[in-house]
């Protein structure tokens, strides 16, 4: 398989130059471009990077960034603001604003052609499917890690279905939650697919090489997803960590976004120690892209982010 990495000089202008502005959803933000004074936003032109593993072809697919501002009120809830402030130097990174990537991934196996969660926007879905030479209908699983509006706003495009030939798979436990406490996201993207989408229970293999691990605390029903191919094994982490360097260096550190705030934090830590120790690939929905990397030990209670170069050529 050849894999594609590339983007064309005015694609990277075009999709580095536009302004975004943030958009309200439940749990996330969302990003659209902003059309500068007098003209029109630049499409958004898709971004897709592939690796091998084992049988498998794994793609990690664009979906779109954001810029936002006062990361300690996202990412430190209980950090102390000096050491928000010197980790954050430490690392390169200003203090008060952090950028973030959304980052589907695609995975051909002998059999299927499966995607882990559905992004935000139809239309940068799509972008980035045909980098990778896909169209939606040809997705034959959607899989979800959990239900925040920005994991699940790109299943429906209009009124109908965005991947029209694909099995919804989605843990129960998430769809409980969210029935109980309805969101505009789930009401409108995940509600109208239920009546054919497959809810699993737990730890369980959903298809060849495919095996689900419940991961709470982002969310009741988060769930993370092991890939395992001729001897090969990567985890798609969904949420588990959020920031590659707060979440992954600091990962007591309580999120906004978790539902259960000090579960989400012992799972985080959990999924890292287990990565660092295992050593296993992974691919994180906000990591930067092409959000595939590896968890190194960092000191007691803390771990680093190291992108993948050529691990997988």
């Amino acid at each position: 398989m050849t894999f594609r990495t590339d983007i064309t000089r005015r694609d990277a202008m075009m999709l580095g130059g536009g302004l975004l502005m943030t958009l309200a959803l439940p749990g996330h933000a969302q990003t659209a471009p902003v059309a500068p004074a007098g003209g029109v936003a630049p499409a958004f032109p898709g971004r897709a990077h592939g690796i091998r593993l084992g049988a498998f072809e794994v793609t990690t697919l664009l979906g779109g960034a954001s810029m936002s501002d006062d990361p300690i009120a996202t990412f430190g809830l209980n950090a102390d603001p000096a050491e928000f402030e010197s980790l954050s130097a430490e690392n390169f990174i200003p203090a008060d604003r952090s950028g973030g990537s959304y980052t589907l991934t695609l995975v051909r196996t002998p059999d299927a052609l499966v995607l882990f969660d559905a992004g935000m926007v139809p239309a940068n879905n799509a972008a980035s499917l045909a980098q990778a030479g896909v169209q939606p209908q040809d997705v034959t699983h959607v899989v979800l890690t959990h239900m925040h509006g920005d994991h699940v706003g790109g299943l429906m495009d209009g009124g109908s279905p965005a991947f029209p030939n694909a099995q919804l798979i989605l843990p129960r436990p998430e769809n409980d939650y969210w029935a109980a406490n309805p969101s505009e996201a789930y009401t409108a993207k995940v509600v109208p697919l239920l009546d054919k989408a497959q809810q699993i229970e737990g730890t369980e293999e959903i298809l060849p090489g495919i095996k689900a691990e419940p991961a709470p605390g982002h969310t009741p029903g988060h769930t993370t997803y092991l890939l395992e191919s001729q001897g090969q094994r990567l985890l798609i982490t969904g949420d588990s960590f959020n920031h590659y360097v707060y979440s992954v260096q600091r990962p007591a550190w309580h999120v906004r976004f978790d539902v259960d705030k000090d579960q989400g934090a012992a799972t985080r830590q959990a999924v890292l120690a287990r990565l660092a120790e295992e050593k296993i690939p992974f691919i994180g929905y906000h990591m930067p892209f092409p959000a595939v990397g590896f968890i190194a030990p960092n000191g007691k209670g803390s771990y680093r982010f190291v992108p993948a170069t050529y691990q997988f050529d």
